[in-house]
């Protein structure tokens, strides 16, 4: 017979009470109130392209849980990201862009807090012409 340090996780399936409840509350607290990716299927509120010259607009206006698509016009890759610089916190549905390659589109996840998500390109963080604002109203 195997023991079981006391330190064990047991699956969910086999919590009672007290524990049952604080895994329900960790799981809708991690997953149920941020933002999601986009589906396929979501329509994007706003659009922004990406050229050799930078952004355009520099700034979109959304609904909060709207989204916004990101398409790359330019000859190298960009990935969008939140603000501030190298800690990305600010806004990170906006994170789930991703790296595109010439050609490619992605989009961000729903933004549902009213307020201006700054952005950049991780790629070219201090360059200004790949940086811009969403407004969430």
């Amino acid at each position: 017979m195997r023991t079981q340090s006391p330190d064990a996780v047991r699956p969910v399936s086999r919590l009672r009470g007290p524990h049952a409840f604080i895994a329900l509350v960790c799981v809708f607290a991690v997953h149920g109130c941020g933002s999601g990716p986009a589906s396929p299927d979501t329509p994007a509120d706003a659009t922004v392209t990406i050229s050799a010259t930078g952004v355009t607009p520099k700034e979109v206006h959304i609904k909060a849980w709207g989204h916004v698509q990101f398409v790359n016009n330019d000859a190298k890759p960009h990935q969008i990201t939140s603000d501030p610089v190298q800690i990305h916190t600010d806004c990170p549905g906006v994170n789930e862009v991703g790296v595109l390659g010439t050609g490619g589109s992605g989009q961000t996840g729903a933004l549902n807090l009213v307020r201006t998500c700054g952005y950049h390109d991780h790629i070219d963080e201090f360059n200004p012409l790949y940086q811009g604002r969403i407004i969430v109203e």
